[in-house]
């Protein structure tokens, strides 16, 4: 039979679940594990205005039994710039500092204080140190890590659903490129490719680097207001 304190956990944690569902933390959705209440995973979706946008952050929350006595461990998984990956952070709402937790404190709040500590540069343990550049192509990269996690696609569908769509549509695209860069060098003069040729092949690198960022550019823009939707349904759910 289940201790006092286990029976406290689950049934607080059923609770914040509730409330979460009400009153959603803005860029954050989260789900326990249908097998364990007691590990959450939640995905960040990248703010506005930070060289987070566009990125999906996948993480878990993995809460003692003893909650809401004592604080979760707190760990990010996909490599985003800011924290070091499956590495517990040393936050001051985690079980680094069980001396400064307030078992007032839900989920929200944690998943509050998590955003928050993610958009600031003050380094703890478990931190790093990149530029926004890195940042930016790791909010890039992080779709297709995160498709490739079973966990990531069973709990959060309609963001998996959505990836993919945007990674498909960035392959459509990159397939368009090469057929114009393809058309590019079939215009090309003879006495061009011979006369001019560090020219050509300056001229179509900076093409190829222009359109490829444009895309990636108005990709994270459009991937962006999807998301939004996504969230404002999970909201009214």
């Amino acid at each position: 039979m289940p201790n006092g304190k286990s029976i406290t956990a689950t049934s607080r944690l059923q609770q914040d679940y509730v409330r979460l569902k009400k009153d959603p933390v803005p860029y954050i959705v989260a789900e326990p594990l249908p097998s364990n209440i007691c590990e959450w995973h939640y995905v960040v979706l990248g703010p506005e205005g930070t060289p987070y946008v566009g990125g999906l952050y996948h993480g878990k929350l993995v809460f003692p039994r003893q909650f809401p006595f004592k604080p979760p461990s707190i760990y990010m998984i996909t490599p985003n710039g800011r924290f070091k990956t499956n590495t517990r952070l040393c936050l001051s709402i985690s079980d680094y500092h069980p001396d400064t937790w307030n078992p007032a404190w839900s989920v929200s709040t944690i998943l509050t204080g998590l955003l928050s500590f993610m958009v600031e540069n003050t380094p703890t343990l478990g931190s790093l140190e990149t530029s926004d550049i890195e940042k930016q192509q790791l909010a890039h990269k992080s779709l297709e890590f995160n498709i490739n996690d079973s966990i990531f696609c069973e709990l959060f569908p309609d963001l998996a659903t959505n990836v993919r769509a945007e990674l498909s549509r960035r392959a459509e695209l990159e397939h368009e490129l090469r057929n114009v860069e393809g058309d590019s060098d079939r215009n090309d003069t003879s006495s061009t490719l011979t006369d001019n040729h560090n020219g050509a092949v300056g001229g179509q690198s900076a093409l190829h680097s222009a359109m490829s960022n444009l895309f990636v550019l108005v990709g994270f823009a459009a991937f962006a207001y999807i998301v939004k939707y996504v969230v404002k349904g999970l909201k009214t759910e």
